[in-house]
């Protein structure tokens, strides 16, 4: 297995539309890129710890690839607003890819560009490509939150 990162607005969204992906076995939301150990919600909330609401993605490279999930990450949010999405404002939603090796790197530079020159977005596109950090486990309540609200 193989671990993607993903920064793009409210984490409970962005892993929803990775669960469905085949190929993906596990997905989990959690904080990186701060300055604050051992952050919670409420403390990325507040905006002091620089941390980027996250989900980490792990996949079986022989279902899907790092391209696909790629794919997935520039469909599913405005990669040309800074610390926002939609209603969602604050450094906490930016967009942001981490990557876990060199590999992942050269991908995500590459992607990021192709998106750019296709003319897709009138602006420029924002997305902070970084390497991986500490991960910080978002509490129970926050791990795959649609589904759970789907059965109560």
């Amino acid at each position: 297995m193989v671990k993607a990162t993903f920064g793009a607005g409210c984490f409970w969204s962005v892993e929803a539309a990775f669960r469905k992906i085949e190929g993906v076995v596990s997905t989990s939301v959690g904080y990186m890129g701060g300055h604050f150990p051992n952050p919670c919600y409420l403390d990325v909330l507040s905006r002091i710890t620089g941390h980027a609401e996250v989900v980490q993605v792990e996949y079986d490279p022989q279902y899907v690839s790092y391209d696909d999930l790629l794919a997935v990450f520039w469909d599913i949010h405005d990669p040309t607003t800074p610390n926002r999405q939609g209603p969602d404002k604050g450094e906490q939603y930016r967009t942001v890819i981490f990557f876990h090796d060199i590999q992942q790197e050269a991908a995500a530079k590459q992607s990021k560009a192709k998106l750019q020159m296709s003319g897709k977005f009138a602006q420029d596109i924002v997305t902070e490509i970084k390497p991986v950090g500490e991960y910080y486990l978002a509490a129970e309540e926050h791990q795959q939150y649609f589904e759970k609200k789907k059965t109560n």
